[in-house]
Parts: structure tokens; C-alpha cells; sequence
């Protein structure tokens, strides 16, 4: 496919220079958060109303000559804690470095969401926006998606309780299964948080290694079992140090619910400030299926939205929904068996499983692959 086949944005320098350097147009091109202030470049040969810049650092002579062409410049700005034209998603990393009132980045952009985030002004509003359709355009680099639907990774999500806590036996178990999907070939996303999503990208990152390993990093965390306990993230960072160099892993967790902190073991993390556009995007990525661990009103959210998307086949494609906890979901709440009641008639019933046992339930998923709607 050649550059000028359809419209593109482009956030990677040396892409940009290939296109110049080829002479291809770059009509109806989106450029963003890149430095073109050094770069000598013959703008009159260009059809400048159809480009977009967002967030590129200009020199004034060009930035003059580019407004008068109607081109479209969203400016540079750096006033926010976070960039809202970012090119990548974060790394955790990336989160917890240290910055201004020695707080980290992560309660930095948390701080500064808070105070406006039931009532942001128009700016503010447009920035988020911004920010989180970078972050989707991240997310679409890292997953590669088609057209119809499908992705080339195959991406399996887990969900469940943000306080189950670390010696919990679902903790446990959602680690077991998720360490076992990774090694399975299966590319293992959560909502990015703590306990059930923790155990999530926990599972992953040791996928390769002895279940012994991750027993013992488990031990360790479990010093500080729930996400407020004093050293919580200090036990993160020991396992890390004690066992470096884990498997790929995503998180998709947002700024709204700020008091869960991003967990440490995902290797890619999709920070939204939108929550609605955050669990939509982690539902409709998981085509090969999702495993529920017990959780409470936000995970029995999760579920019936999931369900609703495969009742209508709404993203071209029918997923697995495994349910692991049988008294959770069978005798206290009565979830699964009126999910069986709703599918009645729908071909997504044959893809609701049951089960307490993790094994179990990553055989189901490998046996069941997703259904085209």
C-alpha cells in the first residue's frame, strides 16, 4: 500500500521524512507531536488545506505560511501534566517517575483530572478528548486491527474485583489462568488496576517461568494484601527486581477512578480519562473472550455489556464468556444462570462456560474460538 492510498496520521519523524524524501502527497494527512522546526521542506508543492497539525512544533515562517494555506494547527501546548498528543502508550515506568512536589506523573495528571472532572471548561474537555484519541491510536498500533473486526494479536481480557486482595484464592487462580493463556500464545489485557487486574498482568508477566516463581512472588506481595495498605507498591517493585524482564501484557485502566492505582506488571498501559470509552474499548478488543473472576457492581457491569455486545453481534464477532467462581456467579447472584436465560435461541450461549477451576476454564477458551456475527 503506497502513503498517499488513504488518509493517515503520522506520529513518527522518519516516516515523515520518507514521505518527503519519496515526493508523496500528503493531502488529507493528520501529522502529530512532531518537530518539524529544523526541517527545510517546500510547502508550496502541497495542498495545504486538507493537512492537519497537532501538536507539532513549527518554525514561525512556516507556521505563517501554513495558516494562510488554511491548513489546520492545533498548537503545541504544555501546560497540563500530560501531553494530550502523545504518540505511545504509557509504561508504568513512565507513570510512577517522579515529578514536580515529588508526586509521580500518574498522581500529577490524577491531581489535575480531579479538580474539573465533573465540570472541565471547553479547553480542558478538548484536550482529554485529544489525549484519550491518541491513546486509541496507540492502541490500534499495538493490536493491529482489521476491517472487519479481528486483530492480529489474540487478545483474551480478564476482569473481576479491583479489592480482592493478594492472598485471595481468585487472585490466585485469575493469575494461574492468565500465565497460562500467555503461554498459549493468547495476548492477556486488563483493566489495568489493582486485584483481579493486577493478578491479570501479574500472571502474564511470569508466563514462561515455574509456577513455583510466581508462588513466591506472590508471597512477597501479599506483605501488603489490599491496594491501601502501606507498601503495596513497594512489593510490586521487589517482585520486579527479583524477577526482571517478564512477558507482554496490556492494561486499559483511567484517570476517573484515580484512586485505584495502575498496576506495575503490564508492559503496555492505555490510560484513559474516560471511563465509558475505557471498558467499551476493553470489551470490544477481547475477540477471543473473557474470564470473570468474582467482583462486585462494576464487574457485573462489565459482564452485561459484554453480553449485550455478543447478543448483537455489535464488533462482527461472538466471544467466550467464562465465569470463574461458581458460587459467585451461580448460587449468590444468579449472573450465569440468567445469562443461559437471555442467550436462549442465540448462538453466543454456546460460549458461556461456568467453572472454579482455571484450568478448566483457559481449555474452554482455546476450545471455543470466536464465532463471526
Amino acid at each position: 500500500m503506497k502513503f498517499a492510498d488513504h488518509p493517515r496520521l503520522i506520529n513518527d519523524k522518519k516516516v515523515f521524512e520518507i514521505l518527503l524524501k519519496n515526493d508523496n502527497s500528503i493531502e488529507n494527512y493528520t501529522f502529530q507531536n512532531l518537530d518539524l522546526s529544523t526541517i527545510k521542506i517546500k510547502w508550496s508543492k502541497f495542498k495545504l488545506n486538507t493537512i492537519t497539525f497537532m501538536g507539532c512544533i513549527l518554525n514561525e515562517k512556516d507556521q505563517i505560511l501554513l495558516l494562510e494555506a488554511r491548513a489546520v494547527i492545533l498548537p503545541y501546548y504544555n501546560e497540563q501534566p500530560y501531553n494530550p498528543y502523545r504518540s505511545n502508550l504509557y509504561t508504568w515506568q513512565e507513570l510512577e517517575t517522579k515529578g514536580n512536589e515529588n508526586t509521580t506523573l500518574d498522581f500529577q495528571i490524577y491531581n489535575h483530572f480531579y479538580k474539573t472532572r465533573f465540570n472541565p471548561n471547553i479547553n480542558e474537555s478538548l484536550w482529554q478528548r485529544i489525549h484519550d484519541h491518541a491513546i486509541d491510536n496507540a492502541l490500534r498500533t499495538l493490536i493491529e486491527p482489521d476491517d472487519i473486526g479481528n486483530y492480529a494479536k489474540k487478545i483474551i481480557g480478564f476482569m473481576g474485583g479491583h479489592g480482592t486482595h493478594r492472598n485471595d484464592e481468585f487472585y490466585l487462580k485469575t493469575a494461574y489462568a492468565a500465565k497460562s493463556m500467555c503461554e498459549k500464545g493468547y495476548f492477556v489485557a486488563s483493566g489495568g488496576g489493582p486485584g483481579i487486574m493486577e493478578a491479570t498482568n501479574l500472571g502474564a508477566y511470569f508466563g514462561g517461568r515455574s509456577t513455583k516463581e510466581l508462588d513466591n512472588a506472590i508471597k512477597i506481595l501479599s506483605k501488603a494484601p489490599h491496594y491501601a495498605d502501606l507498601g503495596y507498591s513497594n512489593a510490586a517493585l521487589e517482585v520486579l527486581g527479583k524477577y526482571p524482564n517478564g512477558q507482554e501484557s496490556l492494561a486499559i485502566p483511567t484517570w476517573f477512578y484515580g484512586h485505584e492505582p495502575s498496576n506495575l506488571f503490564a508492559s503496555h498501559i492505555a490510560k484513559y480519562f474516560s471511563n465509558s470509552i475505557r471498558e467499551d474499548t476493553l470489551l470490544a478488543i477481547c475477540v477471543h473472550g473473557i474470564i470473570y473472576a468474582p467482583g462486585s457492581a462494576g464487574t457485573t457491569q462489565e459482564i452485561f455489556m459484554d453480553a449485550a455486545q455478543n447478543h448483537y453481534g455489535t464488533f462482527g464477532y461472538l466471544s467466550p464468556m467464562v465465569f470463574l467462581g461458581t458460587d459467585r456467579y451461580e448460587i449468590n447472584t444468579f449472573i450465569f444462570p440468567t445469562l443461559k436465560q437471555l442467550s436462549k435461541g442465540q448462538d453466543y450461549q454456546k460460549l458461556l462456560f461456568l467453572t472454579n477451576e482455571p484450568d478448566e476454564a483457559v481449555r474452554f477458551i482455546e476450545q471455543n474460538p470466536p464465532l463471526k456475527a
